[in-house]
This record gives structure tokens, sequence and C-alpha cells, in this order.
């Protein structure tokens, strides 16, 4: 704040325990794991392939400068500012905001239950990774061991594999089927790995962030050398990347291009808001900001690499076996000598034979090899990880090495966003003070780092204290830290808040937000075990999360900008950071970024509106097998798509109406009594 000095480091309060990170790099990586995941590795390649190479690249620049940043530096300056998560920092800035929180809770809750199940069909892979040959390479016997599995004949091993004996699929939704055992136990071993890297929270997950976040560069950089080294690499890159600038006219490209930036970096989720609760107050958050964005970034890029030389390894010996499959035909039909003809030599051949007995070679079986149709067969999401690339794999020496590899990073990296999404649910429970203090906490979290009560921390201060500051959470000038709170200044004059033991009221446990979090989200995510889940999860993946992102994301923005004000934010930048935003800052904030995020909503709802939603099933009974079956969604799962759509933004206008109901009954009843304390605000309804 302009002329505004901070908390008085002198003052004297009540004792606020709350959590610290161990280092500036302990916070970097978890923010960077938390925005690196699973999309960075199998979502930005595809887009780059389909939309013209490194044409989608200029999309992406765009929407990552006027976008992605802004909207990335908003929330770590009000999470560091405010030092709560996400339900605290917009009730603080206006009561009326609280639904912002509670839809960012929501959704990190939705997110968590189908992505976690996600991992546990990594897990399911990585343990089968660890047998040779891999299980995915043959088709197995039949009951009566006399032949192949006729469903895994007609389709390959490895989508049999992955439909059949992974998720043991129904040919429809409405379809449940039984659940299935095996991951249903993969499904509680991931539980329990997120539980125990998140029992004592920021303490724990800041440890465990150095190997998770870490390790998927390591193994991506394996891959990397690995792939350049095979041939048909470059091939892959260079079909990746050759810009077709023509896709520029489509929409499409620019509104795929701004969403993939906005879920890559994780924003609105909350999670965010919470780590950088957990900074010093005076902690250079723009360069923090620009400098995860960045890496986040490259990081995409650095995977796409690593990805295409592999993919394009496969393409290479796909096309390799398709030429020796039609020169074994010609051989056998022109009665040549075996040696005759090569790869090299085919296509000379082959004009030859065609220009001298044209109807012989036409009634041969003969396929139509390019390369480019290859490289054409890319997926993305679980196809490219669970179908193309173990597919790849298998290809390569030593494929169960190069499994083990693979799925261990793709655990890793899954893992590594979980911490932030389970911030972004376990920080608002304890602002909310949902959690009985009662509950055994050794049973349910174990033994957790001290805390204040929630009436006494950060998040929750006593009810009537809240006016005392001027500004957002900021104590009047010369009067020091807000009551409840105790601040030091460090050396190098950075503000410390929340040292343990600074004084005041006793500390006690965290309380059991973890473990009733973890266990909850176990149970929920149950139903992704059925035969049916991977529709359900396919559901949850398109409808629960990208609409209700948006506009959370859309009114993070306006209640900084046009609620708190622009002029008290950037005062509060200004104390932080000790420069105050420049131009580029304020126009993103005030015009840019709201504009565009409405644009993109709207033209988000428009694509959804003009497809009918429907989904593919896996039905080998289907006249096109092994082509998914395109099925319309039955009425009642329309509804829950609606429903998931909408419901986290629905917190926003319920919160909003309960304040102004509170508001007016306020107005009405009789002034309070001396002695007691007034009413929170004294705006009329």
């Amino acid at each position: 704040m302009a002329g505004t000095p901070g908390p008085d480091p002198s003052a004297d309060g009540g004792g606020e325990a709350r959590p610290a990170w161990d280092s500036k790099l302990q916070y970097l990586l978890s923010c960077v794991g938390f925005a690196v995941g699973l999309g960075n590795l199998w979502r930005f390649p595809y887009l780059c392939q389909t939309y013209g190479g490194g044409a989608f690249l200029i999309p992406y620049v765009v929407a990552l400068a006027f976008e992605g940043i802004p909207l990335f530096h908003i929330e770590l300056a009000v999470g560091q500012r405010l030092r709560r998560g996400s339900v605290g920092v917009w009730t603080a800035i206006s009561p009326y905001l609280g639904g912002v929180g509670l839809g960012c809770f929501t959704v990190s809750f939705l997110v968590s239950l189908y992505y976690n199940t996600v991992l546990t069909w990594v897990l399911w892979y990585l343990l089968n990774s660890f047998q040779h040959p891999l299980p995915w390479s043959a088709c197995p016997l039949d009951l009566n061991r006399t032949g192949l599995v006729q469903e895994c004949r007609d389709s390959s091993p490895v989508s049999y594999f992955w439909y059949r004996r992974t998720l043991n699929v129904s040919a429809d939704i409405s379809d449940s089927g039984p659940v299935q055992w095996r991951l249903l136990l993969c499904l509680a071993v991931s539980w329990a790995v997120v539980y125990l890297c998140v029992i004592r929270g920021i303490e724990t997950t800041g440890k465990a962030i150095y190997f998770t976040a870490l390790f998927p560069y390591l193994v991506l950089t394996v891959f990397l050398v690995r792939g350049l080294t095979l041939p048909g690499a470059m091939q892959g890159l260079t079909y990746l990347f050759t810009p077709d600038l023509r896709v520029l006219q489509s929409p499409r490209v620019w509104l795929d291009a701004a969403t993939q930036i906005f879920f890559s970096l994780s924003l609105a989720f909350g999670g965010h808001i919470a780590f950088a609760s957990y900074n010093p107050p005076r902690n250079n958050c723009r360069r923090d900001a620009v400098s995860i964005a960045l890496v986040n970034s490259m990081t995409s890029l650095y995977a796409s690499i690593a990805v295409f030389s592999v993919l394009g390894f496969k393409a290479a010996s796909d096309h390799g076996q398709c030429l020796d499959r039609n020169i074994l035909h010609l051989i056998n039909a022109f009665d040549l000598p075996e040696q005759s003809m090569s790869r090299d030599t085919y296509t000379a051949a082959l004009a030859r034979l065609n220009a001298s007995q044209p109807a012989r070679v036409a009634g041969l079986p003969l396929e139509a090899c390019r390369l480019e149709d290859f490289l054409d067969k890319s997926a993305s999401g679980t196809g490219l990880a669970f179908i193309v690339f173990t597919e790849a794999v298998l290809h390569m020496p030593g494929a169960p090495v190069w499994a083990v590899l693979f799925f261990a990073m793709l655990f890793s990296l899954g893992l590594s966003s979980m911490f932030g999404n389970m911030e972004s649910i376990i920080t608002p429970l304890l602002d909310l003070g949902v959690m009985p203090r009662r509950v055994p906490k050794e049973v349910l979290t174990g033994e957790c780092p001290a805390r204040p009560p929630c009436w006494m921390s950060d998040e929750h201060p006593p009810r009537g204290l809240e006016d005392r500051s001027p500004q957002l959470g900021l104590a009047p000038e010369g009067q020091g830290a807000r009551a409840g709170s105790v601040s030091r200044t460090a050396p190098g004059g950075v503000l410390q808040a929340g040292v343990p033991g600074a004084g005041g009221a006793p500390e006690t446990p965290d309380g059991p937000c973890p473990g009733l979090a973890c266990l909850l989200c176990f149970l929920t995510a149950t139903c992704f075990t059925l035969r049916s889940g991977s529709y359900w999860l396919e559901i949850f993946d398109q409808y629960a999360a990208a609409l209700n992102l948006i506009l959370l994301a859309f009114f993070e923005v306006i209640g900084v900008v046009y609620v708190y004000g622009m002029k008290r934010f950037c005062d509060d930048i200004a104390w932080m950071t000790g420069r105050r935003p420049g131009f580029y800052w304020r126009a993103t904030w005030k015009v840019v970024s709201p504009l565009l995020l409405l644009t993109i909503f709207v033209a988000y709802t428009a694509l959804l509106a003009s497809s009918p939603p429907h989904y593919k099933a896996w039905n080998p009974r289907y006249e096109r097998f092994p082509s998914r079956q395109e099925k319309p969604y039955p009425g009642w799962v329309l509804a829950a798509c609606a429903l998931l759509s909408f419901l986290p933004t629905l917190w926003v206008p319920v919160v909003a109406l309960g304040q102004l109901l509170a508001r007016c009954r306020e107005k009405t009843r009789d002034p309070p009594q001396d002695g007691h304390p007034k009413p929170r605000g004294g705006r009329a309804c």
C-alpha cells in the first residue's frame, strides 16, 4: 500500500502458528508440481500435432501473456497477502464473494476424485510392468486354450489389456456392473499414498515434492535422449513442429490454446492461493508467477519433444512392418526371389509391376503405407498413455524397463498435482472450522504439527476483529498486526508471520481434515471402479471443471479489481514486492483478462451446445469393432452432466443471496445494546 507500512513487527498478539515453507525452492517446486500435470504430457503434444505444429504456439503464447500469467499473479498475490485459503481470501475481500472460495473447493474435490483414479490406472500398469514379456504384448489364450481370445484378435493386445484386463468396461454406461476389485485395491493404495504425503500438510508434502516434482524431468530427459537415437525420431519431431499457419483462421485453435493455458496452470482451483499463503508476506510474487508459468510452458514443449521422438519411432516401425507385408504379397504373387525387394526399393518395384501387370497388382491385398498416416495416429489423454505409448514401448529394446520408467513418471507427475488438489480441499475446511476438535486425531491423521484453534488462526480471527483493519488483512497504520496474530521481522527486513511459540494461547493439532478428506474422496471415487467407471470419469473430466473454472476465474478477477479495488491491490503488491504493477499488469487485470475469460466461456458453451453429448463405448459386438461405438447419453446422465457443469459455480449466487438476506435481517433488528459486539459490516442491504 502506497505510503502505508506493513504490520508492525513489534505488535503483540495472540499466538499464530501458521505453517511456513522450509525454503523458497520448496515453495516453487510445489507450485510447479501442482501446475505441471498429466495434461502437459498427454494434452499439449496432441494439440500441437493437431493444430499445425509450430503454428499452435502463436495462440498459446498470446493466451499465456494475456490470460495465464495475469491470473496466476492475482492468485499468488492474494494468497500471500491474506495468508488464508481460497474460502478465507474471497470472504475477506467481500462476504458476497464467499461462494467463489466454496466453488474452488468443490471443483477441487470433484477433480481429485477422478484425477486420483487415473493414478490408480497408472499404478496398475506400473505393477504389471515388472514382468517379461509385458502382459499387453500378446493376446491371451481362450478358455479352451486352443486359440487366442476373439476380442483380442479383433482389436490388438494393447487395446485388449486396457479395455478388458484393466477396465473390464461395459458396452453401455447404464450397465454399471460389479466393482473391479483389483482397481479398488489400487485406488485404496493411491489414496493411502496421497494421505501419507498430506498428513502433516506442507511439512510432509514439502519433503515429498523434491522427488515428485523433479523425478519426471529426469525420466523425460532419459526418454528424450533414448528417443532421439531411435530411427524415425526426426520424422516425428518434424511432423510435430512443422507450422501450418492456415489453421490459425479457425476459432477452435484459439479456444483450445486458451483453455490449455488455463488448465495447465491449475488456475481457480485454490491450490496456488493456499500454497502462497505459507509464504512470508514480503515475497516477490510477481517474479514467482512469471517464473512458474514459463517453467510450466517450457515443460510442455520439453515433454512434446520427448513424447513425439518415441511416437516417431513407433510410426517408423509400423510403417516398416506395413511395407514388409506388402513386399511379402508381391514376392509370393509374382514368384520373385526373397531378397529381390527391400523397403528402400519397394516404391520403384511396385511402380514397375503396376505398369507391366496392373490387373494382378490391383487384385492383391496391398495396404497404403504412408508414414504420415501412421504419424497421424496420435492420441491425447488416456489413449496416449495407455494405448499409443504403451504400444510404442513394446518396440523398444528392454521394454519392461521403459514401461516401469514411463508409468513411474506418470504416477509421480500426478501425485505432485494431487498435493495441490488436496491443499485446495483441506485448507478451506480449516478456514471454515467444520472439523470437530473432539474427533480422535491420532486415529485419523497421526501426529500433526501444532496449529492454533480455528478462531485464533489466520483464517478465522475472532468475530468482530476483521473490521479493525481499514484495509484487507492489514492493521491500521501504527497499530501493528491484526489481533490474534503475531509478526516478527527476520534478517533482511522480510516479515515473518506466524512464528511458532510466539506466545498467546496454547497450540492444538491440525485436526482430522487430511484423514477425513482422503477417506471421503476414496469412498466417493469407488464409483469409478465399476465397469462403467471409465465412462463416468470422462463425464467428470469434460463437465466438472471446464465451465466452472472459467467462471470462477472471472469472479476472481472482478472481485480483486472491481470489488477490492485496483489501487488498493496495487498498493498491496507494492508493499510485498517493492514495486508497483506496470501498465501491462493493470491493463490485463482490468480489461483484457475479464473479456478474454468471458469470450472463452461463451465460445466453450456454444461448442458444447453445438454437438449433442455422446460417448464412445467399447463394444465387441459392434459391427465396426474395434472402432468404438458412439452412443447418446441417457436422459438421467444428461441431467448429471448439467448438474456437474454448474454445481460449483452455484455457490456464488447462493452465498451472495444468503449474505444479502442476512444483511436485510440485521437492518431490521433493533440496534445492539452497549457492551455487545456490533454486527460485522455496516453496509445496507
